[in-house]
Formats: structure tokens, sequence, C-alpha cells
């Protein structure tokens, strides 16, 4: 087959007398002719396509590589009839070669090269490829290496993955008291709504640990859960941290740029830890970002739209902070929709056995050290600790408590030299309180439960009805009872 020139440039045409143009344009032809010939005779095979990719020529190795008979069977069909997963359609469609690509027909792989052919104005008129092997035996290195930094790639992405997933179920959040059951039953209702929650305790309630266990029980628990506290970055680096850097934003800036914590997060939930610690300039961008899901990195001024779901937590009172000015009335209260009360250690002492023996085998797991059982008396005497740490504090005390304790169950004696106790060490498991008729007890509860949904549903009954997990007729009657406006 013979394919035409590339004419020259007509600038290099004039510049020439007309012999010297001839000569060049002699030699041009020639280089085309042997590129050709050197392509066809150490490929596989070869074939070209005219302009409607119709088969127009076919190499004789190429038909005994496509198991044909003759070329007479490939001649004016269509280049898919022989070739199935052929791209050489492409090529001609867009003008556009492909140097070097894999193909597989009949379980064998080649290694291809299409390039397309012109006229001389330049109008595409077919194009022409080369299988220039037959298997990746010549490209081993290459595939080799390939293969390796592939394998690498999709490691990395999958420890990633497995990193900004939920580590923690509502399951984690141990006990069993009426507090905590309680709180596991508002957080489970408000999981499977994506208005933003806001969780309230003490430092050391579990706080994370609940927003974990929320994520993972809505219908986001397949994307990302990213993570992010407040009070642990410099209030220079917060903005970055949320919204990431464009590349080369700022001298020494990364030259490829930073996705921040909203980006990462796309899908999936941003939990903010300390939230209350925000400084008061990142205020109005971080309203912003909520309000519209939208936000641009710094130094860009490119908008890029998340769908991203908010977490946040706080040791702090948010509402004071407002009356002070420390905090944005309109973003407490775009982040104050779900408010969940996390309650102190010392609201549900009945659950602390039960916590100690999970907390003990948690620590023996981590240590290595023997499992160690702990003594109703040793719990009597926790329970009458105030535990301004709460859960947390108590996670330390154990496990100072199992290092330096010789001998199981540990007991009393084995914790009074650890915690600062000034109270009688035989107080009794649950601090003492007042009896309560039953009913009474159990109606002051629902009472609170349902002014709880009301508020966080703005007074709207049917999704406070939905978020109590009751019917809009039996919540009526619910706040006919108890008086409730």
């Amino acid at each position: 087959m013979r394919t035409e020139p590339t004419p020259l440039p007509e600038e290099y045409r004039m510049a020439k007398s007309p012999t010297v143009a001839r000569q060049s344009e002699a030699i041009h032809e020639q280089a085309v002719r042997t590129l050709f010939d050197l392509l066809n005779n150490s490929s596989e095979g070869s074939i070209a396509v005219d302009h409607d990719s119709r088969i127009a020529w076919i190499s004789e190795k190429y038909v005994s590589l496509l198991g044909l008979q003759s070329a007479e069977e490939a001649l004016g069909r269509p280049i898919e009839d022989i070739i199935p997963n052929s791209r050489m359609r492409e090529i001609v469609e867009t003008g556009q070669p492909i140097l070097l690509d894999l193909m597989n027909f009949k379980r064998q792989s080649f290694v291809v090269t299409r390039i397309p052919l012109r006229d001389e104005a330049g109008a595409v008129t077919g194009a022409v490829g080369f299988a220039l092997y037959n298997g990746l035996q010549h490209l081993k290195p290459l595939v080799a290496k390939f293969s390796e930094l592939h394998s690498q790639l999709a490691q990395a992405k999958r420890e990633l993955a497995e990193h900004r997933r939920a580590k923690y179920s509502f399951s984690s959040f141990i006990g069993n008291s009426t507090p905590c059951l309680e709180l596991k039953r508002t957080a489970r209702r408000a999981a499977q709504l994506d208005a933003p929650v806001l969780l309230l305790g003490e430092t050391g309630t579990g706080k994370e640990l609940l927003a974990h266990a929320m994520h993972a029980g809505s219908t986001r628990a397949n994307m990302p859960f990213v993570g992010v506290n407040l009070a642990a970055i410099p209030d220079t680096l917060l903005e970055a941290e949320f919204f990431g850097v464009a590349p080369g934003a700022y001298t020494g800036a990364e030259r490829k740029g930073r996705d921040g914590k909203f980006k990462l997060a796309d899908g999936g939930t941003l939990f903010l830890d300390e939230v209350g610690d925000m400084p008061q300039h990142l205020q109005p961008k971080l309203l912003r970002a909520l309000q519209e899901q939208e936000f641009e990195p710094i130094g860009s001024n490119r908008i890029i739209k998340v769908d991203v779901r908010v977490i946040a937590a706080t040791s702090r009172d948010l509402k004071q902070l407002v009356d002070n000015g420390q905090f944005r009335a309109d973003l407490y209260y775009r982040l104050n929709v779900l408010p969940i009360r996390v309650p102190p250690l010392r609201e549900r002492l009945s659950d602390l056995e039960a916590m100690c023996d999970t907390m003990l085998e948690e620590i023996a797991k981590r240590t290595g050290l023997a499992q160690c059982e702990i003594s109703r008396s040793a719990v009597a005497l926790l329970a009458s600790y105030d535990w301004p740490g709460n859960v947390r504090e108590l996670r330390n005390v154990l496990e100072q408590a199992a290092m330096l304790s010789e001998k199981s169950p540990l007991t009393e004696t084995d914790f009074k030299r650890i915690l600062p106790i000034k109270v009688d060490p035989v107080a009794p498991l649950i601090a003492a309180r007042p009896v309560r008729n039953l009913a009474d007890a159990a109606a002051e509860a629902e009472r609170q439960a349902i002014e709880s949904a009301m508020l966080a549903t703005g007074g709207k009954k049917m999704p406070a009805a939905k978020l109590l997990g009751i019917s809009r007729a039996t919540l009526y009657e619910k706040l006919a009872t108890f008086g409730m406006n």
C-alpha cells in the first residue's frame, strides 16, 4: 500500500528553488515509505481503513494472525466486523493518533499503534494500524513497573478510605441506664435525618464516639467520615484545613494544591469537634459553606460544590458565647438544628460496672497485659467519685490501676492511690437518689423527650413525631395529656 506524503509547508516551498523543493519532497516521501515499510515488516500485522472505517488493505501476516482464510474476507467490511473492539473508527472520526495501546482479541493481547491518513488538504481519508507485538513480553519491564505503581495506589486508596470510615457504632456506646438508652434512641433517630446535629456535653463524655456511630447508622455510612478538632489547629491554618489550598496559592504552598476537609468529606459526614473554639473571622465562611454547600479554596476563584452532613460537638455553652458576642448567632442556629445532650458519667453510674469490664478487656488487648477483673467494692468506690473527666478519665484510671496492680480482681485499694476520693469508701454502687414513683418517673422522661423533639424541629409536629418514632396522632394526644402548647 502506498501512502500520500505530507505536503511541505508553503513558505518552505517558496523559499527554495524548484530543484531543491523536488528533492525535499522526494526525501520526505521516501522517509514516509521507509517508516511504513519498517513498521509493516517489524509488526505482527498491519491494516488500513478508508474514510468510512471500512477495511481498505490488510497485510498477509494480519490475515493469518486474525485467523482469516484470505484478505478478501476482510476487504470492504466495517473494521468492527473483523476486530470487534478496534478503535480505528475513533482515529478516523477524531483525526488523533493513538501511538501506544493494548488491544485484546480472542484471548490475546496486542500492543498496537494507530495513525490517521490525510490528503494534501489535511482532511482525514482513513487510518492505518500496526499490531506491534503479540503479547506483552516486549513490554514486561514497563508493564511490571506500571502494575506495581497501580497496586501501591490502590492499596493507599483502600487504607485512606478505611481510615475515613466510622470507627464506632451505637453498640460501642456502653450502657443500659435510662439516660444512656434515651440518648442512643434519640441519636439513632437523628442519624436517619440529614440535618445538622449539635452534640452538647462535658469533655470526655463520648461525643466523638457518638458522632462516628451516627454516621455509621446513616444513609451516608459508605461515604467518608472526616473529623477536625478546632481546638487543636492554629487559627491561621484553620481556613486552609477547611477549604483547601489552590496550587501555588502562596509562597510555600504545595505545587499540586491540597484538598480541605469539606472536599474530603463530600458525600459523607464532617465532624466539627470543639466548634465553640472556632475563631470569629472564620465563622462567616463556615456559615456560607454550610448554607450553600459550596466554597472557594484559598488562592482560587473557582467554586466547589459539595454534599456534606455536619455533626458538631462542644463542651462549651454556645448560647452564652452568643450572648457574649464570641459566637455568631446565625451560625449557632444553623448548627443547633438537632441538639443532643450527652449526659456526664455521674448521671449514669449504673453503667459503671459494664463500662469497667469492657474497658479492662480493651486495655488488655492493647497493652498485652493479663485480663483484669474488678471487684464490686472497687466499682462502689468508683461510683463515689464525681468524674469531672467523665469516660476519658475513667479509662485512664483503669489503665493506671491495671498496670500498677499485680493481682486480679482490682480492689478499692488499687484505686485509692489513684483517685482523690474524699467520701466513704463503702458508698453504694449507685449514688443515693430520692425514690420516685415509677409511673411519675416514666411520664417525666416522656415529657422531656417530647419537649426536646419539639424544640429540635422548631415546633413542627410531623418531624417531631418522626424523630420520636410515634405517629402524629399519638403526639397530639401526648401533647394534650401533658398540657404542652
